[in-house]
Parts: C-alpha cells; structure tokens; sequence
C-alpha cells in the first residue's frame, strides 16, 4: 500500500492512461479525485475503482477552467482532508497539416495542455505549500515533445513546453518538498487507438521492443515517480516508449 494516506487528483481519467494511473493509485491506497470531461466516463471509472475496493470521487469537468481547477482542488481537500499528488494528465491531440492548421484547433490544444496542466501544478502546488508536507506533481508529456510528427506541430510544441514546465517549477516548488517530473508515453494501446486496426500491426513494425506499449507500462512509471521512491528525482522527463525514440521512424499507413 504505497498510497497509503495519500490524495490524488488525476485528470481525463475516464479511460486509457488516466483511468490506469487512477487505478492503480487507488489499490495501492490512494483516496483518488477522478477527472474527465465527460461525466459519464469519469462516474463509470470511479464506480469501477470503488468496486474494486478503492476509494475514488468522480468529478467531471473542463479542466482548461482554471475556475474549475480551483474547485476541483477544493473538492479533494474537502472530502479526503488534503491534496499530496496531482496528476495532470488531460490533454487533446488534433492532428492537421502545418500550412492548413486553424487557430480554433490550435486554441483547443493550447488551453488544454498547457494552460490546464500549468494551473492544476500552480493550484496544486499552492495546497500542498499550506500543508506544508511535500507532494508530488506529474505532468504528461509524449514523445512528440522529442521528436518530429507527420501532423502534430502545434500538439508536440505543447508536450516540449511540459517538460519544461517540470525542469523550470525545481526552483519553485523544491523549497516547500514538492517534486515535479513529465512522463512521454510513446504509442499506447488505449479504448481510442483499438479502434484502428492498423495501429498495433505499425507500431509493433517500427518499436524496437516489438509492440506499443500498454497502459500498465505508462501507469508503472507514473506511480513510480509520484511514490516515496522518488522524492529526490525531480525536474526530469521519463520516455517510456520501447525505444522508439532512439530510431524514430514515422508511422506510415498501408505499410
């Protein structure tokens, strides 16, 4: 029970990533603030959780309002009596041509990587500073934010700025014992990337460890750096993709 007494916000939790880190917070006994978009998503997910015996409250929402974050925020502290680790990782991929790309769909990406997760680390972070106790927050990055994409400029341009979000907070949030790091899954079987049949058969080609990774193998890494284990790795960015980045060839359907 690594969690033990410990409260964790993690967003766009309903399903995928989010939904696997949530879990598994949970059964290693966290009390969980579950976060999604859409409500009934985030109520099945923490329906599934407390079945499983964990504890966790839905709370769906628009987490690129920072007013919502605030009472999101609240919300954890009010029902489990503080906040020790936030997970931000709701974010939105809309893919299109550089010379083409709308400022519409830009804006969408922006607010919600960035603006969302800089103000879930800042609201966050303040609690954690009052309670004066540490903590630990996590931001998703990709591996987009490493290397070029066919159609996710503006997309990897987000994740790049995550990172450096997490290197920049050290000097912020070290005083108060907050540590700060990203994790940049590579290609990951979700609910979403099932629905294309040619997703696991490309990505299996072109990673060196032979197939794209589950959302157990990016959960494993969250929990890790957001667990007592790692209070003194801060500022850093995990790569959990099979080793794609260090060939990087694109995906290319019909291959």
């Amino acid at each position: 029970m690594t969690f033990q007494s410990q409260t964790a916000i993690v967003t766009g939790a309903g399903i995928g990533i989010g939904f696997a880190i949530a879990r598994d917070l949970a059964r290693q006994g966290a009390s969980v603030l579950l976060n999604d978009l859409d409500e009934t998503l985030a109520h099945r997910a923490a329906a599934t959780i407390r079945q499983e015996g964990g504890t966790c409250l839905a709370y769906p929402g628009d987490v690129s309002d920072v007013s919502f974050i605030e009472s999101m925020v609240e919300k954890a502290v009010a029902e489990f009596g503080k906040l020790t680790i936030a997970v931000a990782n709701a974010g939105i991929t809309i893919f299109g041509d550089f010379f083409d790309y709308q400022p519409a769909n830009f804006q969408q990406v922006v607010n919600l990587n960035l603006r969302g997760s800089f103000f879930l680390t800042q609201l966050a972070a303040r609690q954690m500073r009052v309670q004066q106790e540490g903590g630990s927050v996590l931001l998703m990055s990709s591996v987009t934010g490493h290397q070029a994409h066919p159609g996710l400029a503006a997309y990897g341009m987000t994740k790049a700025a995550l990172e450096m979000l997490a290197k920049n907070l050290v000097l912020e949030l070290s005083p108060y014992g907050i540590n700060i790091n990203a994790v940049a899954p590579g290609a990951t079987q979700t609910e979403r990337t099932l629905d294309d049949p040619t997703y696991v058969p490309i990505w299996s080609r072109i990673t060196p460890m032979g197939r794209p990774a589950t959302v157990d193998d990016i959960s494993n890494a969250a929990l890790f750096l957001v667990s007592p284990q790692s209070r003194h790795i801060t500022g850093q960015s995990l790569v959990v993709d099979g080793g794609w980045t260090a060939v990087s060839p694109p995906p290319v359907a019909g291959e």
